[in-house]
């Protein structure tokens, strides 16, 4: 992204906003509520337009960008979405595996990506499940799953623990560095800070503009967070 701006109306959401993800990336968006945090993600994935400023998604311009199946997109109210879901893990998982399917039927090589999807997240014991009556943190897995199915190469994840319980928050960060460290690019959006410069290995801090963009151990040093929020704000790192 260069020099990114855009608007809703009369009102600013983004302002100059410029940012280079690198293959491999963990990147960490913090920020308060309403900063631009969501549009910027959405802006990223060209499934929004800027007002102003350059886009790209794998050297290619995000408004043309037509290989849906490289991207994983797990928005933040998905699992809400999914508890009305009537279906089963396996078949949402699947899912991931249309834009690669040739005309016909799933071949050998597409049921695999499926089967081999649910073990990496450890959902293959859920698979005859109905996705609503799985737990926050379960639903989860299974959109992942959903994105490594397809074959994707960056994962975008929008506040994606919301209303999960702690123990299986923990278990969700340590699968998805558990994807990074095997090459997967990670975009996360996550209202805890401390998560963030635990296991991401590149923070941007927005409100509007970019207060600051580089690694965790440099963000815990500047004064980057109490000026986005506009207010006393530090990071506290406790051993458990």
């Amino acid at each position: 992204m260069q020099n990114v701006s855009f608007a809703f109306g009369d009102v600013p959401v983004l302002e100059e906003v410029s940012i280079d993800v690198e293959p491999g990336a963990f990147l960490g968006l913090v920020g308060p509520n309403g900063s631009g945090k969501s549009t910027l993600l959405e802006i990223m994935l060209g499934v929004r337009q800027p007002d102003s400023g350059t886009v790209s998604l794998f050297g290619e311009s995000a408004s043309e960008f037509d290989t849906g199946e490289r991207l994983g997109y797990v928005a933040q109210d998905v699992t809400e979405t999914a508890q009305d879901m009537p279906v089963t893990v396996r078949e949402v998982v699947t899912m991931g595996r249309y834009p690669r399917r040739l005309v016909g039927r799933f071949s050998t090589a597409d049921r695999k990506a499926i089967e081999d999807a649910m073990e990496t997240v450890g959902i293959t014991d859920l698979a005859s499940r109905r996705v609503a009556r799985l737990s926050g943190g379960q639903r989860q897995r299974v959109f992942i799953a959903r994105a490594l199915a397809s074959g994707a190469d960056l994962l975008a994840l929008d506040e994606p623990t919301v209303g999960v319980d702690a123990e299986s928050r923990e278990q969700f960060y340590e699968l998805l560095s558990d994807l990074n460290e095997n090459g997967m690019t990670i975009i996360l959006i996550e209202h805890d800070i401390g998560v963030v410069t635990t296991y991401a290995d590149e923070i941007a801090c927005l409100n509007q503009q970019l207060y600051f963009d580089g690694s965790p151990e440099e963000f815990v040093e500047t004064d980057a967070l109490a000026e986005a929020y506009g207010t006393d704000q530090h990071v506290l790192h406790h051993d458990h």
